[in-house]
């Protein structure tokens, strides 16, 4: 272990904007793991030390850890309302990756001076190709919607085949990486009428232009993690695929199997998971078309209907399916999860759904719980190398595309002051399916840019800190 002592740039004498003092400070850069004083001012932080500071205000960080502020590369969650969930978990950035946004300057506009936690979004192909197939109206994706593309609209069963649609999707895509999206949101299994070929051009796509792929692949086994691989080999694209839980179900050991060798040689492959056996989707969605059981490896009773609870049966499913709406998907197994969790190269990310009354409780206790349960109680991963999944990893996936992340996922001198507070002895989450998310137990203090959003257990009013990350695409 590397034991620092920085000293800031000013005096240690000098008084700070905040201080957070008596912690247990863990960098997973620098490896940092000791009791340190922390200097913030101007939204970084300016000093590091074992000896005492000085702050207008202070936190009392005694018999806590001091981490960076967790990085969530998978929220659905694009309001303020479900930020606050996510914020008490933790999480200081929450982005829209996997299925992207339809209009990357009207997201960010939208967020700008309202926002409680840092925001992004990759720029998404289903909303695109919809567009590109006269399906989706240009005017009707300027609307922000979760899921925008690949819910009701009939685009979903068509394939983009001709040279002019191809032409017409890729000026769409490049011109939301120009206005600041983060990647590429690519969703074949969301998409039936996407052919293997309409994806492999995307990634062709992604190549060309140098910009990430971010990917719910098809299927619930080897199929669509093998093609992801297979892409990523013949076009040279750089992959994160999500949820690698849900998506392989009991194929689990396999994938990371084939995603550990594929990294190994060379290929930008990257993944996250959620700690939980239950997932969460739209029911309107191509994922409940004929053959859901079989896919899913799921019935009727395994779906809960998340605006009242109940498990379905196959004549509410039918009602359901044709009003629209979401659901909570119980269809996955412990053992899987474990896997995943002891994985060291997989991120965590909470796929937040909208917040709900009785949504999936992973939108307020994703980290938490992998904190709690995983760390704590099944020692599955050490509490500095989980650390390291939440923060320096996901700031490591996003910064070729997104350069201000050099200075997220840290504990450094210079670094934004994106800072989670936690008890290591308590943490956990508090949601369960029946409640929807909860605000977490044992962190206390959540900093975003240099400013508390939660402090003391409780959400600070009328703060917004949150700052947009943006894909430099356009600034090439």
């Amino acid at each position: 272990m590397r034991v620092f002592l920085f000293l800031a740039a000013v005096p240690l004498l000098a008084q700070f904007d905040l201080t957070i003092t008596g912690g247990r400070v863990i960098d997973p850069e620098s490896g940092l793991d000791a009791i340190r004083n922390i200097g913030v001012t101007n939204g970084k932080i300016a000093a590091i030390s074992s000896r005492p500071l000085q702050g207008k205000r202070n936190i009392d960080a005694k018999n806590h850890v001091v981490s960076p502020g967790f990085i969530d590369l998978h929220s659905h969650g694009l309001t303020n309302a479900a930020n606050e969930f996510q914020a008490h978990d933790g999480v200081t950035t929450a982005l829209e990756l996997e299925v992207g946004v339809s209009a990357i300057k009207g997201y960010l506009d939208s967020r700008k001076g309202k926002a409680l936690l840092n925001y992004g979004a990759t720029i998404g192909h289903a909303a695109a190709r919809g567009i590109a197939l006269k399906e989706i109206s240009p005017e009707k994706a300027e609307v922000i919607e979760v899921g925008a593309g690949l819910r009701g609209d009939n685009s979903r069963n068509l394939t983009v085949r001709t040279d002019e649609e191809f032409s017409q999707l890729a000026y769409l895509l490049e011109k939301g990486l120009k206005e600041g999206g983060l990647g590429l949101g690519v969703v074949p299994a969301y998409l039936p009428g996407a052919t293997r070929a309409e994806i492999y051009r995307v990634y062709q796509m992604a190549a060309r232009w140098k910009v990430p792929v971010y990917t719910h692949v098809r299927g619930r086994g080897e199929e669509g993690i093998q093609e992801a691989i297979a892409n990523a080999i013949g076009t040279g694209a750089s992959v994160h695929i999500v949820h690698l839980n849900s998506s392989s179900r009991g194929s689990v050991a396999n994938n990371l199997e084939m995603i550990a060798a594929a990294r190994k040689r060379g290929l930008d492959i990257t993944t996250e998971a959620y700690p939980y056996t239950a997932g969460s989707t739209f029911i309107e969605s191509a994922l409940f078309d004929d053959g859901w059981q079989q896919q899913l490896g799921a019935g009727y009773n395994d779906l809960q209907w998340q605006a009242t609870g109940e498990r379905l049966t196959k004549e509410s499913f039918e009602k359901y399916r044709k009003q629209g709406g979401i659901l909570i998907i119980h269809q996955l197994r412990p053992e899987w999860l474990k896997m995943a969790m002891a994985a060291p190269f997989v991120m965590i990310a909470s796929d937040t759904m909208p917040y709900a009354a009785g949504a999936h409780p992973r939108g307020g206790g994703t980290f938490s719980k992998v904190l709690g349960e995983y760390v704590r109680e099944q020692s599955v991963a050490t509490l500095p190398e989980a650390i390291r999944r939440m923060t320096l990893l996901p700031a490591q996936r996003l910064e070729p595309i997104a350069p201000q992340m050099k200075n997220k996922g840290r504990i450094k001198i210079g670094a934004d002051a994106d800072i989670t507070v936690f008890d290591p002895a308590i943490v956990k989450d508090t949601g369960t399916y029946q409640t929807g998310p909860q605000f977490a137990l044992g962190i206390p203090h959540v900093i975003v840019n240099g400013v508390p959003v939660v402090e003391n257990g409780k959400t600070v009013p009328n703060v917004f800190p949150g700052e947009a990350v943006r894909g430099s695409y356009g600034a090439r």
